[in-house]
């Protein structure tokens, strides 16, 4: 007997995607292993050797066909008449975690392959597992341990790990990483963006020892719609029916649970929560043991849902006073590498007055939403889908459910993320609406604690009002939106009249406006570049933001200037985006203090 599927271009789009987001788990790729801080582990930060391979002939062999003894071998010379063409502990070093456009002048520009090699010893111990985990590699990552090929990962801003267990030696490991930041039409982030694409390992690389079996991850957040019902699950590593519990101290609770065949615990529990909020930032420490072994969290409870227009935070409507942020380094250039150059950033952002962080374009490190969460600020986050990607290339869809999964992954016991962005500024098309709507959807099946959002921008005009209807707003909970009115169009004294309608009965996030200045640039309020012309156009677009009823909050473009190739006019710009309302050298503009004022009146 034979059957036939019959299938139209919808399902066959998604077949193929299915397909594709097995490919984008990665060969090896072990699941993402939570809470990785909180667990035994060594280092592998520090110095790296590296060669710089812009044609891949570590990889490739002339007839553009992969090598069996690339690079990542790591080859020695045995005798004199050996032929080996590299030597990476004779050549470049670069310090891991960080991008290699600012480690070194001679790849300032560079897009394309960097090796990494790092050398280590191991003390195994009977009866442990290990993996090594990543915290971003950007953007294609081969990875290989002492010759053996561990796995791939795609895209340059979500964690993945692989085990090591029974690669590991005593003496002398090589780990090895084929890095490659080649921009590609298909990829997320696609070709063209406005921030810097740098290029390496730019966050920590780690050894994680566990148990043969263990936590390997867990969702504990309050039920959606409720103050004091917990509701989430524990998973282990391996298929297991045994015990596990949960642990709040400080509220003496603890609660037993039995997990299914798969090694699953739904978890369920009442409290009576402090709540946590940007006035409270409560964090309380939780531990979930299994077979006597215990791992520790801090977690915070709290509520988010719309009403209207409004966005209420544990039952109360909030103004989201905020801020958009790049993971640049803050003072000066580069990625953002250690907690401190996060907590730097977190500061600026309070001493504006900010109880919100718009985390663009992509997700930023997990210390960077920490330091956020202890200092009590809301965190939008949000994966690259970004301007104009191929929204009917199935490849390039599963990539960006693949990032968005990895994402929601690492940073869902959070609590102070309360939006999840498929996108920012993509042009409206059919093919577009399906991507992003099913985008949305998946983050409901993940998480329908929190909110949905995507940065749009203003469709369309009538009768003098900036009219906010956008299809995609059917799709998300809250609407963001991008508009730059006295930079890009019409005058600035044009701003404060400006009008606004919206076509849905949700709350409006204006998540960006703003303007370029050089700090210590000055003129007239007419004269553009100048810290003048930048701070008179905040002041005309708060006029008109304040007469938005349905706005629920707003993140000006943005805290600190940034790297972006795209800025090439000479003296003003220097590769540098002037949109920040801090210079790269950590000096307020005077746009900074209007802003801080503002917020100071906002309740």
């Amino acid at each position: 007997m034979k059957f036939k599927i019959k299938t139209n271009s919808s399902n066959r789009f998604v077949l193929l995607t299915l397909c594709l987001m097995a490919l984008y788990s990665g060969f090896a790729q072990s699941s993402l292993i939570q809470n990785i801080d909180n667990r035994t582990t060594v280092s592998l930060d520090g110095t790296w050797q590296i060669i710089i391979d812009p044609l891949e002939n570590g990889y490739y062999n002339h007839r553009y066909q992969p090598k069996d003894n690339g690079f990542f071998m790591n080859e020695k010379m045995q005798t004199p008449s050996d032929l080996i063409e590299y030597n990476f502990d004779e050549g470049y070093e670069l310090q891991v975690p960080g991008d290699w456009n600012t480690q070194m002048e001679k790849l300032y520009y560079y897009e394309g392959t960097v090796w990494y090699k790092r050398s280590f010893d191991y003390d195994k111990k009977d009866g442990k597992r290990v993996f090594v985990h990543f915290g971003a590699v950007n953007y294609d990552a081969k990875v290989y341990l002492n010759g053996k090929k561990l796995g791939d990962h795609i895209g340059g801003y979500t964690s993945f790990n692989f085990e090591v267990t029974d690669l590991l030696k005593a003496k002398d490991n090589f780990l090895v990483l084929k890095v490659d930041n080649t921009r590609k039409r298909e990829a997320i982030p696609t070709v063209n963006t406005d921030w810097w694409n740098y290029g390496g390992i730019t966050r920590s690389v780690t050894l994680v020892e566990t148990e043969l079996n263990f936590i390997r991850d867990y969702f504990i957040q309050l039920k959606k719609g409720s103050k004091a019902n917990v509701e989430g699950w524990i998973q282990l590593d391996r298929p297991l029916e045994t015990n596990v519990s949960i642990e709040i101290p400080e509220l003496n609770i603890s609660k037993n649970y039995r997990t299914d065949a798969n090694g699953r615990a739904l978890v369920s529990f009442n409290g009576a929560f402090d709540l946590w909020s940007p006035q409270n930032p409560k964090l309380y420490k939780l531990e979930l043991v299994f077979a006597g072994n215990s791992l520790e969290d801090q977690i915070g409870f709290r509520t988010v849902e719309t009403r209207g227009h409004k966005i209420l935070l544990n039952g109360s409507p909030l103004f989201l006073k905020g801020i958009s942020v790049h993971e640049e380094a803050p003072f000066s250039a580069g990625r953002v590498t250690t907690m401190e150059e996060c907590e730097v950033l977190v500061s600026w952002a309070k001493e504006m007055g900010c109880n919100f962080i718009r985390l663009a374009h992509y997700p930023h490190s997990e210390q960077m939403v920490k330091a956020a969460e202890a200092a009590g600020l809301l965190v939008w986050s949000e994966i690259p889908v970004y301007w104009t990607v191929p929204f009917d290339n199935p490849e390039t869809y599963a990539n960006a459910e693949n990032q968005l999964t990895d994402m929601i992954s690492r940073d869902k016991n959070r609590t102070n993320i309360i939006l999840w962005s498929v996108a920012n500024e993509t042009p409206i098309s059919d093919a577009r609406i399906a991507f992003l709507s099913n985008l949305s959807k998946k983050v409901k099946s993940l998480d329908n604690t929190r909110l949905t959002t995507a940065a749009l921008d203003t469709q369309s005009s009538a009768d003098g009002y900036n009219m906010i209807d956008d299809p995609l707003g059917e799709h998300i909970d809250v609407i963001g939106i991008n508009q730059y009115c006295g930079w890009y169009f019409d005058k600035l004294s044009n701003c404060a009249k400006g009008k606004w309608k919206t076509s849905y009965d949700k709350p409006v996030i204006i998540s960006e406006f703003g303007g370029g200045a050089l700090q210590g640039y000055h003129g007239s309020e007419d004269e553009r570049w100048t810290e003048e012309y930048q701070d008179a156009l905040y002041k005309y677009n708060l006029q008109m933001l304040d007469n938005i009823e349905f706005m629920a909050g707003m993140t000006p473009w943005i805290l600190k200037d940034f790297l972006s190739p795209r800025r090439n006019l000479k003296r003003i710009q220097n590769d540098f985006n002037r949109k920040g309302l801090i210079s790269e050298e950590g000096i307020r503009k005077k746009a900074f203090y209007r802003m801080q004022d503002y917020y100071k009146g906002k309740n």
